[in-house]
């Protein structure tokens, strides 16, 4: 027996693969996959800053105006990440919706003593890197979906039920990880790291990171920094070193050398890695984080 054609091509053109598609921009990478998350078939997000790429020194092209003025939502970080921001919304003349995802959050605030700032961060300022908290990640999913119901009041039952999915896995992962964490006596919960990005994942799973460079990869080491670094290296036998995705390896590798410690592994902090890396989801950077340093601390 035959189905009725037209309740059929209702049904298929109702779907959200055959439905206009809500074209959605992201700032950077990690925020594009957040997004995507919530958004799934619903949505078309496309990111600024991409992956391996720097948002802290990043500078938008006449094609980036484009496309923030082609996208329906925007969603950026906040906190004072995308300092490039109000520039290009300017430039672009958006009129669509800006979302910005840590809304609620609590921000952490950073004082760097002893590095050398080329641009205008101050010597206290908000840490932008709340991402590294998965508890945080679940109010920027409630703030996306949000605002995607927003845009598209069709897909809020969509959208409310792939936040609530995804928050639960978020929920997982921080489970997973206070339980690793715990399982390491304090004393060797000691990080070195090639830039400063790590304070709410350190502050979550009770750990000391040690860095450089500041909160920006902008920021420069002074001598007197690095020489400070070296000798609490040696004096607390921190063993645990990394690198950061995106930043000089030469400055670590002094240190590493000065310090006489071997560098561990390649710590994912403020872009994911390409499709074929070890990062390239949220969930992936998040897991291989806490893989690495929990097998360099235990």
């Amino acid at each position: 027996m035959q189905k009725p054609l037209i309740p059929l091509l209702l049904a298929l053109l109702s779907t959200p693969a055959l439905a206009d598609k809500l074209p959605v921009l992201a700032s950077f990478s990690i925020m594009a996959d957040l997004v995507q998350e919530v958004g799934g078939e619903r949505v078309t997000v496309s990111s600024l800053v991409g992956p391996d790429q720097d948002a802290h020194v990043f500078q938008p092209a006449p094609q980036d105006v484009k496309k923030l003025a082609a996208a329906k939502v925007f969603v950026v970080n906040g906190l004072g990440f995308e300092g490039w921001l109000n520039r290009l919304s300017k430039s672009s003349g958006f009129k669509g919706q800006t979302v910005v995802a840590s809304q609620g959050v609590k921000p952490l605030v950073m004082v760097d003593d002893d590095h050398d700032h080329g641009h205008d961060h101050g010597h206290a300022s908000q840490d932008p890197h709340a991402w590294h908290n998965p508890q945080n990640v679940k109010l920027y999913v409630r703030n996306i979906s949000a605002a995607l119901t927003q845009a598209d009041p069709a897909g809020k039952d969509y959208y409310s039920q792939r936040a609530q999915t995804y928050s639960q896995q978020l929920e997982q992962l921080d489970n997973d990880a206070r339980q690793r964490f715990a399982a390491i006596p304090a004393s060797q919960r000691k990080v070195l790291t090639s830039h400063d990005a790590f304070a709410y994942l350190a502050q979550r799973y009770q750990i000391r990171f040690l860095s450089p460079q500041g909160v920006s990869t902008e920021a420069e080491a002074s001598a007197k920094g690095v020489a400070k670094l070296v000798r609490q290296v040696k004096s607390e036998k921190i063993r645990a070193v990394f690198m950061e995705n995106m930043s000089d390896k030469r400055l670590l590798e002094q240190l590493s050398r000065e310090a006489g410690v071997q560098i561990g592994g390649k710590l994912y902090a403020d872009a994911l890695s390409p499709a074929n890396g070890p990062a390239a989801s949220y969930v992936q950077l998040f897991k291989h984080n806490v893989d690495g340093l929990w097998g360099a601390m235990k």
